[in-house]
């Protein structure tokens, strides 16, 4: 028997070891940073793009604080993070010799990390989440979204409420035979009768309401008092009661939809406020990478106006050299320090021009870029646009619209805005019946006590009844044995003369509905306008670079062919000087139109609301059908670490913080 088993084992094991052979030795070369020779390993797919995932923290507003095992918590304030104000230590990592070299990705991963607007929109659904615990309670939902209708209001929240008194009275009584007392003193009239009393009250009650409009209470009532009046059969006594009450609408609040309306309208608001924050992230990384191609722009252009300078500088120590041995008139030595000096003005502007986009671009990526360490740093961006983005704007008209439509987070707006209304209409709908409340009652009592015994002066007691003693154990058996019972059936009717109020919200959430409809079929339209409107910039953008591109290059062979024909005497300064300024502008435009079209690349995903994926960011909590937790800012951990790819950046990786939960990558 252990020998079979030791066989299955080993053949198990040689099993595996079989399946893992081809992959063991690729994994360990990539370890050692070694490339796997082509002939040893099947072809690998490509490298799948790290996916930045906007994280769940382990906080969520919508579930509020349990009761149970701490009975106390339920009573005590949440504690909020502070919003961290200083940026993130990845950017300052990043900088060597005074210079931020990025990249595309690498700036939206700061701008996802720092981003101030993305930072202040993150707040906006967790205060739905906030509002969704409040109407769980039963209030009212607060947001963009408001619930409409005067329905009776149901707390979903048990309510214990408990009583506790104590009250000794000693009243002066002016007729002893109503007060059923005796003279105080000797037989004589100056002796008024006084009335000695004494009450403890112990009083509890447990109340809820329900979702079906169903609301429910259970109390129990115990006093226990004495009093010296010789009337009360039991001095001290004990009186207890049991009340159970139920009640249900009918009309008016009857059902899940009344009742619930704030529920599902708060619910609606934390798919709002996650659309919101969606295209929030979206605008910012917008903005992020047309800001970049800007700055690479400015950049070229500063190449290109120092290729100018060097142009004109050679031009003019040519002209100048031969002004000195007197073969061209001094007149052409003027024409080219004129040349020069217009080379550097263009050099200043295209400077002033790169600085500003610098700060443009360093606003969205920081918190601060007011920083010691970000007050002199210089911004290089290090992707290039020379190689033209596929041309992914090739698709039908009517493909590329439905496409936006289903993913663009304003159409989704918009979307939940007409659920929202189609509530409010159905429930101003059950708002405008009367009130009608059938209501039960179920009751019972228990008395106890001790028997007064009889005194000689007593002027009701004759015979001294048999000494008894009871307490609150016999009220209660009493109550809870039903030895005097009560039942009690109610049914209410309450009509609202004329109605107005419920009719005035009615006919407020039909024409709201009508004017969202029509709002969002203006936002479709927008879309569509929208969609096509980048994808002829895009197509024209494409066509425009090969345009520039062709232009620059004639002007380079027109500038060269007219150097060699001045350079025989067949041409004139003049003519040089116009065919570098030619060349000048036509190079500056073809780095406009690389520049350009990679922007018109941006604008197009972010028509058709491809943004996130072409960047690969998902934003789990908008895209969650569940009610959601906290984020965090994508492509961040726990503790707000930006994810850090080591084969990338292998000298920026943070040493890892203890305690910290959760990676930023997704993966």
């Amino acid at each position: 028997m252990i020998g079979r088993l030791y066989r299955s084992s080993l053949a198990v094991s040689l099993a595996i070891l079989t399946a893992l052979a081809p992959v063991a030795p690729t994994f360990a070369r990539q370890e050692q940073g070694q490339a796997a020779p082509a002939q040893a390993a099947p072809a690998q797919p490509p490298a799948q793009p790290q996916v930045r995932t906007i994280q769940l923290s382990n906080q969520n507003y919508t579930n509020g604080k349990r009761w149970f095992p701490n009975i106390v918590a339920p009573y005590r304030p949440t504690t909020v993070p502070e919003p961290v104000l200083t940026n993130a230590p990845r950017i300052e990592q990043m900088i060597q010799d005074g210079k931020l070299r990025i990249s595309l990705q690498d700036a939206i991963d700061l701008a996802l990390q720092n981003n101030l607007d993305i930072a202040i929109q993150r707040y906006t659904p967790w205060l739905a989440e906030a509002n969704i615990l409040r109407t769980l309670g039963g209030g009212f939902s607060r947001g963009s979204l408001v619930a409409l209708g005067s329905i009776p209001a149901q707390n979903f929240d048990p309510l214990l409420t408990s009583t506790m008194s104590i009250d000794s009275r000693l009243i002066p009584v002016n007729n002893p035979l109503t007060a059923g007392t005796s003279v105080s003193g000797p037989g004589t009239a100056t002796n008024f009768s006084v009335l000695d009393t004494h009450a403890t009250v112990v009083n509890m009650q447990y109340s809820q309401g329900f979702h079906t409009g169903t609301s429910f209470s259970a109390s129990v009532n115990n006093t226990r008092g004495s009093t010296s009046s010789p009337q009360n059969f039991f001095s001290p006594f004990v009186t207890s009661n049991a009340i159970l009450i139920a009640s249900q609408q009918l009309l008016n609040g009857f059902g899940l939809l009344a009742n619930e309306r704030n529920i599902r309208i708060a619910k609606l608001n934390k798919n709002l406020a996650d659309q919101i924050f969606e295209l929030q992230v979206i605008t910012s990384i917008t903005a992020v990478g047309n800001a970049y191609w800007e700055l690479a722009f400015a950049r070229g252009n500063v190449d290109v106006a120092q290729h100018q300078i060097d142009l004109a500088n050679k031009l003019y120590s040519d002209n100048k050299k031969q002004v000195d041995i007197g073969t061209l008139a001094p007149l052409e030595i003027v024409q080219a320090e004129a040349q020069v000096a217009t080379a550097n003005e263009n050099m200043i502007v295209a400077q002033t021009t790169l600085l500003q986009d610098q700060l443009t671009l360093l606003n969205l990526i920081t918190k601060d870029p007011t920083s010691p360490a970000l007050r002199t740093v210089e911004i290089i961006p290090i992707d290039t646009a020379d190689v033209p983005p596929p041309e992914v704007e090739k698709i039908p008209l009517e493909d590329a619209i439905k496409e936006a439509i289903t993913k663009r987070p304003d159409v989704l707006e918009s979307g939940t805005t007409l659920k929202a209304d189609d509530i409010n209409v159905r429930a101003t709908k059950n708002a405008l019946l009367p009130v009608l409340t059938l209501s039960g009652e179920i009751s019972t009592q228990g008395l106890a006590g001790s028997n007064r015994p009889c005194t000689p002066n007593g002027i009701t007691c004759i015979i001294p009844p048999p000494q008894i003693n009871s307490g609150l154990p016999t009220s209660l058996a009493d109550v809870f044995t039903g030895t005097f019972p009560e039942y009690n059936a109610q049914l209410s009717l309450t009509i609202p003369i004329r109605n107005r109020q419920a009719q005035s919200d009615n006919v407020t959430a039909l024409l709201t509905a009508r004017q969202d409809e029509a709002r969002y079929r203006q936002v479709v339209n927008n879309v569509a306008i929208d969609v096509h409107n980048t994808q002829i910039v895009l197509e024209q953008a494409r066509v425009t670079l090969q345009a520039a591109a062709k232009t620059r290059d004639l002007d380079q062979q027109t500038l060269d062919a007219e150097q060699k024909k001045y350079q025989l005497g067949a041409s004139t300064l003049f003519n040089i000087v116009s065919d570098q300024n030619i060349l000048a502008s036509a190079a500056s435009a073809e780095v406009r139109a690389r520049m350009n079209l990679a922007e018109a690349k941006v604008n197009f995903d972010r028509a058709m609301g491809r943004t996130l994926e072409v960047y690969n960011i998902t934003i789990a909590t908008a895209k969650s059908g569940q009610t959601p937790k906290n984020t965090l800012i994508p492509g961040t951990s726990a503790s707000g670490q930006l994810f850090v790819d080591p084969v990338k950046h292998p000298a920026i990786v943070p040493a890892p913080t203890s305690g910290a939960s959760g990676t930023g990558n997704g993966q």
